[in-house]
């Protein structure tokens, strides 16, 4: 396949919107195809497999910068160094997920809350999230 795919086809075929094409042009992640005079800029399916490796890594929490070092290694003989970009991912992601079960405990204790005892003037999640956001601020 030579380059054929205009925008809206290349995030189709992707499975993003264009937006995402462009934010991701903008970034420097993917390259813009020159514009032909009086003509669309045209992709091929090498850019389409671009654009879905970076939605997969971003779907694996991997940040703009880390995504760029990736594919700078993208002809694959890089192994060591891809490890080395991944290699912090799976503790970062763990530590994520304790800190949502923690977000879940006290949404589930604030819920709970609301049901507890009689009636109330004030609602008792709302009234804590007000305490919480004077806290912090």
């Amino acid at each position: 396949m030579s380059e054929s795919l205009t925008i809206g086809a290349l995030a189709k075929a992707a499975g993003v919107n264009v937006e995402t094409v462009r934010f991701y042009q903008r970034r420097g992640l993917l390259a813009e195809p020159a514009k032909p005079v009086g003509g669309i800029r045209r992709y091929g399916l090498a850019d389409a497999q671009r654009v879905s490796f970076i939605k997969r890594a971003q779907r694996l929490g991997f940040t703009r910068d880390e995504i760029a070092a990736l594919l700078s290694l993208e002809d694959g003989s890089h192994c060591a160094q891809a490890k080395a970009v991944a290699a912090g991912k799976p503790a970062a992601v763990r530590e994520r997920m304790a800190q949502l079960r923690q977000m879940e405990r006290a949404l589930e204790q604030l819920v709970q809350q609301c049901d507890a005892g009689p009636p109330r003037v004030r609602c008792p999640l709302i009234s804590s999230l007000q305490k919480a956001q004077g806290a912090s601020s």
